[in-house]
């Protein structure tokens, strides 16, 4: 391979091959104006990138697509207008295949600068590489109706990529965060977040438990499964709180009287298309949190590239890990 090539995985888009991921030797990138070049390390597989694959979500005009929103490494070149003193950074990477032919699923990526957030000092590149969607999409749900401070909170499916986020951005942002999940191992996963209150859901009593923690109703609930769950956060909900759903709804909704009488909002939350304010602030937010360091990495799948397919499998099966890929 010359050293103007670079391997990566791609798949096409369209056609019978669709979606049939291969590993192939690319033009390496070159950054333009306002880009960085990074060398990339590790790949964080998110549910979005397995629905693009599979042509539900997000699927850009292209024709090949290399996969990848979320990534981590470190910076070896920068473009026009960009501090030269950025080269050599380690960086967690966001949005890198959002409108884009490629994402992280590469050795080399140039995208925007702004895409590419320093690493505080003894972060793993490991953790930096499954920030990106899960936590900003969690720092917009509990920030998007204003201070969390001292507010009860209830997220939703806490041990998941997102949850896990939202419990810990919760707890730092100075809230008092309860999570609902669906057995013991989970339950071990969101309590060592820092969650005070862990309940299953599918315990008799669940929402009984939750009502005596928050008597006041929760003023923010972080909803994964909004269709299932609507009637229980209308239950749980304080008066003028907000549900922040980030999980599209998988059934029709109809929304509860106790909404009304409580004056609480819905928010539904796509982290792509959410505001370019809401975006900095989310950087932002968890950029001091990681300096503070708030917040830590789930339990890691990881997959070679040459097996990017099997970790595309897992976040499918929904494995309870954050599944990784590490680019040669």
């Amino acid at each position: 391979m010359s050293a103007e090539q670079m391997i990566a995985a791609q798949y096409q888009t369209a056609g019978p091959r669709a979606g049939e991921i291969e590993l192939l030797e690319l033009a390496r990138p070159v950054p333009a104006a306002g880009e960085v070049l990074v060398r990339v390390r590790f790949y964080g597989v998110n549910p979005t990138d397995v629905r693009s694959q599979e042509g539900r979500s997000f699927n850009p005009p292209y024709e090949r697509v290399v996969p990848g929103q979320d990534g981590a490494g470190e910076i070896v070149a920068v473009g026009d207008g960009v501090p030269a003193e950025r080269v050599g950074e380690r960086v967690w990477l966001y949005f890198c295949q959002w409108q884009r032919a490629q994402g992280a699923a590469a050795q080399w990526i140039a995208l925007p600068s702004e895409r590419a957030v320093a690493l505080p000092d003894g972060v793993t590149l490991e953790l930096g590489a499954g920030l990106g969607i899960p936590a900003l999409t969690a720092h917009r749900c509990l920030h998007a109706a204003g201070p969390i401070e001292g507010a009860p909170v209830l997220v939703a499916g806490g041990a998941g990529a997102v949850g896990h986020a939202a419990i810990e951005l919760g707890r730092f942002g100075a809230a008092r965060v309860a999570s609902t999940v669906s057995s013991e191992e989970k339950r071990r996963l969101a309590a060592a977040a820092g969650c005070e209150l862990v309940v299953d859901y599918t315990s008799e009593g669940a929402s009984e438990q939750l009502a005596v923690w928050a008597p006041g109703g929760f003023e923010r609930i972080v909803e994964v499964a909004i269709a299932a769950n609507i009637s229980l956060d209308a239950e749980l909900i304080a008066p003028d709180g907000e549900i922040a759903s980030y999980g599209a709804p998988d059934g029709p909704i109809e929304g509860p009287r106790a909404l009304m009488v409580k004056n609480a909002s819905v928010r539904f939350v796509l982290v792509y298309t959410m505001p370019e304010q809401a975006q900095r602030d989310a950087v932002a937010g968890v950029s001091e949190a990681l300096r503070a360091g708030a917040m830590s990495a789930l339990a890691e799948l990881r997959f070679p590239l040459e097996r990017i397919q099997e970790a595309h499998d897992a976040v499918r099966q929904h494995a309870v890990a954050k599944v990784l890929v590490e680019i040669p």
